[in-house]
């Protein structure tokens, strides 16, 4: 299918006809922060803004029940039993305006959740029935590095249909079966022209970015800083362990199960969990083999930049969104955390 341009007075029309037969989760503006929630006919979605949080929330919600689970018999009948009932998700979605770095988010929670060795039941049957129509970055903000990762600001990967901001409307692009389905819905007519203004603006905002941040010693590095205490100290001196970095994240992807409810009836919950908590790895007998927040940062920096890209064909559990920094309340920066490993000294021990 060939590139179509859609006016901006229209999006809405589109919107609306998609939501017929499918859910659309779509930025929009609450309470100061631009969240991804369900269209409804007359809801004004966010375009323009990069979103406070990640679609990572529609196919992976922050809490979701996994299962309900009811007594059954009793004691005057001596026949005691657990009736247990899974909550399989349904129903078919659409990601609306997602930003590139945030589809590689989802591409990454592919790599732990659904993939040839490990199936997660719950987030696959998200997964497989949602569509994703990205919104490449015209403005890119200052906090974004997604061309140091491996991205970039008109990034297709993973995306159903791409659309590219003019002032006056979008130049969208098929890029699946579903996304040409999608696009068959909607009021637009051939880009022409603009096919070519849309790749100037992405070019546009790559060159804003300027150039990428060199992470080739990362790895190596960072092997040889482990066990730099004090190096470590001085990266996490302004760390409140609040979490916002793990719960904003794109790619962060832990999470504890609790059951709540009676004796009788509850429900088996499953909860996001952020590795900056000092709860997140005390056992139970006390013991924390990561006390102090400094061991904590180690272990994700080292989990996004040498962990995971060792076991996931060398792709990085980090986007580049920059939401870690925008919503840090002591202004950490982790491109100054890599950059610090990146240039540690050679003769260092």
């Amino acid at each position: 299918m060939n590139d179509i341009f859609i006016p901006r007075k229209d999006l809405d029309v589109w919107l609306a006809k998609i939501a017929e037969d499918r859910t659309v989760y779509a930025p929009t503006r609450q309470e100061g922060a631009v969240v991804y929630r369900p269209y409804a006919v007359g809801t004004k979605v966010e375009l323009d803004t990069m979103p406070t949080t990640s679609p990572k929330e529609v196919v992976f919600p922050q809490n979701e029940t996994l299962l309900t689970y009811k007594r059954t018999g009793g004691a005057e009948t001596g026949n005691t039993g657990v009736e247990t009932r899974e909550t399989l998700p349904e129903g078919e979605a659409v990601v609306f305006g997602a930003r590139p770095c945030g589809v590689q988010g989802l591409l990454d929670l592919d790599m732990v959740y659904n993939n040839d060795l490990n199936r997660d039941a719950y987030y696959a049957a998200r997964r497989e029935n949602t569509l994703v129509v990205t919104m490449a970055c015209a403005a890119p903000r200052p906090t974004c590095f997604c061309t140091s990762v491996g991205g970039g600001p008109g990034e297709t990967q993973g995306s159903d249909v791409m659309l590219s901001p003019l002032d006056d409307g979008f130049v969208a692009r098929a890029l699946s079966s579903g996304g040409e389905t999608l696009l068959a819905l909607a009021p637009g007519s051939p880009a022409g022209d603009k096919s070519d203004q849309a790749k100037g603006v992405i070019e546009e905002a790559r060159k804003a970015m300027g150039a990428p941040m060199d992470l080739n010693k990362v790895r190596e590095n960072f092997d040889r800083c482990f066990d730099d205490l004090e190096f470590w100290d001085e990266q996490s001196a302004k760390c409140l362990s609040c979490g916002a970095c793990a719960y904003l994240c794109p790619t962060c992807h832990c999470f504890n199960i609790t059951d709540e409810g009676s004796q009788t009836e509850g429900k088996r919950l499953r909860s996001w969990d952020n590795c900056m908590s000092y709860m997140f790895t005390t056992e139970a007998s006390g013991h924390n083999p990561r006390a102090a927040k400094s061991m904590r940062l180690r272990n994700r920096i080292g989990h996004k930049f040498v962990y995971f890209p060792e076991t996931h064909e060398d792709s990085l559990a980090c986007c580049g969104c920059g939401r870690c920094i925008v919503s840090c309340p002591s202004s950490m920066d982790v491109r100054q955390i890599v950059k610090a490993i990146q240039e540690y000294p050679d003769d260092q021990e």
